[in-house]
């Protein structure tokens, strides 16, 4: 691995086990580090087993987990509460460490997280020009689709939210350039650090790191006047009506959700109904069956299909 931001936090050992693997970083998704367990690793889509030295597998010490937990929060764990109440940390770059360990309760909510056994680094990755093929199917009569985009984990969501956001931000041959408005909640999709994006995405782009996104929609509608917005990972209640209030006020609207199927986004109560009043117009959905980000199909509100990299699917 080259990453300098990645492999900075790393544990020293285990920055020399994956020294000797013969790694690509664009294929490197997760690294996945348990105490006590071997030092796994999925990469291209598959999981991967890091060697040590005698070629056994590489067992993730209490040690490693101490000192990458001290380089991820600048040896002040303290500062980061906020965060680790979330489960996660994000890095410069926009990389996500998730942690597990033991949860501090106060007044029935977690507090922060003690005795840390597992760490998830989850890669961010820019793949420019990876939305070109959507974006002749997400306008109608002149005007961008709302458009949501849906997808199990780990298939390249934010990665292609991330690319349809910077076109739309500068313009292409289908959509004139546009104000954006993100809400980047995890840091995630600008990859923000001290408040600049790390990514890009754009030149008429203004971004609300670290904010929650129903507030951060409402913010930034009042303040920057976007002609899009976007956020990622949708789900509450009150994500659902803040994007409801988005569309009402005339901004389009870009966001990403979980969900494996078409016929999965349907059974979830938050969503169901926005999808039965076509409120969204465009949905994309992602998989991986042949590779990490493969357009399964991408339809309209009324379940057509418009395009797909698979030779099928249906809504």
């Amino acid at each position: 691995m080259r990453n300098d931001r990645v492999m900075r936090v790393l544990p020293r050992n285990v920055r020399i086990a994956l020294s000797r693997e013969q790694l690509n970083d664009s294929y490197v998704q997760e690294l996945r580090l348990r105490v006590g367990k071997p030092l796994l690793m999925v990469y291209g889509g598959r999981e991967r087993m890091i060697r040590n030295e005698r070629d056994g597998p590489y067992i993730v010490t209490k040690e490693d987990v101490r000192e990458m937990l001290e380089y991820v929060s600048n040896f002040s764990l303290y500062a980061y509460e906020q965060e680790m109440k979330q489960g996660f940390i994000t890095i410069e770059g926009g990389h996500r460490v998730g942690i597990t360990g033991q949860a501090i309760i106060e007044k029935g909510r977690v507090k922060n997280l003690r005795y840390i056994s597992s760490i998830n680094l989850r890669m961010s990755h820019e793949a420019l020009g990876c939305a070109d093929s959507v974006f002749p199917y997400l306008t109608q009569e002149g005007q961008l689709c709302h458009t949501l985009i849906v997808s199990p984990p780990g298939c390249g969501k934010t990665t292609l939210l991330r690319d349809m956001i910077r076109q739309i931000s500068d313009g292409n041959r289908w959509v004139r350039g546009m104000a954006v408005g993100v809400v980047d909640e995890r840091s995630e999709i600008g990859g923000c650090y001290k408040g600049v994006a790390q990514n890009e995405l754009g030149i008429r782009t203004d971004i609300l790191d670290g904010c929650p996104k129903a507030e951060g929609m409402t913010m930034l509608i009042r303040s920057m006047s976007p002609a899009v917005v976007a956020v990622d990972e949708i789900g509450s209640a009150e994500d659902v009506h803040a994007i409801e209030h988005a569309m009402h006020c005339g901004c389009r609207l870009l966001a990403t959700i979980h969900a494996a199927s078409i016929e999965e986004l349907k059974k979830k109560p938050l969503i169901n109904r926005m999808v039965a009043e076509k409120q969204f117009e465009r949905y994309i959905l992602l998989g991986k069956r042949e590779r990490i980000g493969q357009i399964k199909g991408l339809f309209d509100n009324r379940g057509s299909l418009l395009y797909s990299e698979t030779g099928s699917g249906s809504c």
